[in-house]
């Protein structure tokens, strides 16, 4: 009992401090470590086996879109670098430089890839000759640097694992549309598999990647109210290809510069999955990305029958497609139930000597922490049926959470009080003017987080100026 306590009690209530709350979830979950050099995590195999499902769930639907899967160095020469003057504008306070090549001085600096924009445009420049090698679809799954002063598991380290796809195409119009397609990939993948509801909109000129014409994304709610931009997709028009002179011949035999676009998800979503669901016994995992979607924990493991019992069931699930485990340690059943909820396994069924003689074992649910008493008949489909119950009860109750601190304001006033006192989204109108977007930050420490796809008209006024409105804005704090 002691054990069981112990293993709680160091979890921090997210009520009093949810940033330590968070870094004690991922280090008692063992989903990181810290490293000796600083900025850096190790990724664990419970952290990575995360990552690596998702990952799969993210390719696959890639794939039917008709991207493919490249991979380019990791150093990108400073020429190259500066042949985007808004790009390297916007990276440069975070670049991390190679100057010695073993004990010899570079003639020129090399880059460790903050982003790979330019490295593809060298690519395409010479790969792209005719219209007829048009579109070009491509992503790679790498590490990135970027150096970064304050850090927090996840959410935010000086390398980082990611996807970036970049894509040339003949038109701005086949560029745009595959610029909404893929956010749209990243909405499907977060709503279905992650249990995470967003709002999908377009970042203003003050927010968008640099050097893009415009930058879309999904923005998520995390449950201490704050926002985490969660995938981008970028349209760059034809800036780029100018400058790398990424051009092709027409059908009309005419040389014309490409449309590109750029499309990227990180690591960071794992922090995402963490800060939506978690509780104070630790993590909450949907079912469609969770590495163990069921744990059987074996009751009074040492009387006849039982771990034979155990075993059988485990067969079974394994058979039917489920990713399970069998918990024989020597540890404590009520210990076992402990780390089981701190891993977030979704599911949970223990199995002992009075279930077997009833022919059945009991469910205990992650999510909501419902007991029941299931026959072993039909375990198989009612344990698909019970996480899929699972996966759509993770996903609604994250969207009660988001809707229930939601807001709208009409004045600078109304947003402020909201923005100190009710931490969530808030909904305002917008001039379009930097100069007020830029004073909402000063006066109430809020940032755009968007202009949705979705508009409302909340008033016909800016929040802040008071002259006409172009956009509904979401606004909040974020990470």
């Amino acid at each position: 009992m002691a054990k069981e306590k112990k293993l709680v009690e160091e979890i921090t209530s997210m009520d009093t401090d949810f940033a330590r709350w968070y870094t004690d979830i991922v280090l008692k979950a063992e989903l990181v470590d810290y490293t000796s050099v600083k900025g850096c995590l190790v990724i664990r195999p419970a952290g990575y086996a995360i990552w690596e499902n998702m990952k799969n769930e993210i390719d696959r639907r890639f794939k039917e879109t008709g991207i493919e899967n490249c991979y380019l160095p990791m150093f990108i020469p400073e020429s190259l670098l500066q042949k985007e003057a808004d790009h390297v504008e916007g990276f440069a306070p975070e670049v991390a430089w190679v100057t010695y090549g073993g004990m010899e001085k570079l003639d020129e600096r090399l880059c460790v890839r903050p982003t790979s924009e330019t490295l593809f445009c060298d690519y395409y420049a010479r790969a792209v000759k005719s219209y007829r090698d048009l579109p070009q679809l491509l992503n790679q799954w790498c590490s990135v640097v970027r150096w970064e002063k304050t850090t927090r598991p996840f959410l935010r380290s000086r390398e980082f694992l990611w996807q970036e796809g970049h894509t040339v195409h003949a038109t701005a119009k086949e560029a745009h549309d595959r610029t909404v397609q893929m956010l749209d990939v990243y909405a499907d993948f977060f709503e279905k598999d992650l249990a995470i509801p967003v709002i999908k909109g377009v970042k203003t000129e003050k927010e968008k990647f640099a050097g893009a014409e415009a930058t879309y994304t999904i923005e998520a709610l995390m449950h201490d109210g704050k926002a985490l931009q969660s995938g981008t997709s970028h349209y760059f028009g034809d800036g780029f290809a100018k400058a790398f002179n990424v051009t092709f011949t027409d059908k009309d035999n005419q040389v014309k510069p490409v449309f590109e676009t750029s499309f990227g998800m990180t690591t960071r979503i794992i922090g995402a999955v963490i800060m939506v669901h978690g509780d104070n016994s630790g993590l909450k995992l949907p079912p469609h990305i969770a590495p163990v979607q069921v744990n059987i924990i074996p009751v009074a493991a040492h009387k006849e029958g039982v771990l034979d019992a155990a075993n059988t069931l485990y067969d079974r699930l394994k058979v039917a497609g489920l990713r399970v485990k069998l918990d024989n340690s020597e540890k404590s059943p009520g210990f076992k139930f402990a780390e089981s909820e701190m891993r977030g396994i979704p599911l949970r069924i223990e199995i002992g000597p009075k279930d077997i003689e009833n022919n059945q074992c009991v469910f205990v649910r992650r999510d909501t922490g419902e007991k029941s008493f299931v026959s072993l008949d039909n375990v198989e489909s009612d344990a698909k049926d019970c996480l899929e119950n699972i996966q759509t009860n993770m996903y609604e109750t994250a969207l009660a959470h988001r809707d229930a601190h939601t807001y709208e304001a009409r004045t600078m006033e109304e947003l402020k009080d909201i923005a100190d006192n009710k931490p969530g989204f808030i909904k305002a109108m917008w001039c379009g003017d930097r100069a007020c977007e830029d004073k909402l930050k000063e006066f109430a420490g809020v940032t755009s987080r968007c202009m949705p796809d979705e508009q409302e008209q909340i008033s016909d006024v800016c929040v802040c100026c008071g002259k006409k409105a172009k956009k509904m804005v979401y606004w909040g704090k974020a990470y």
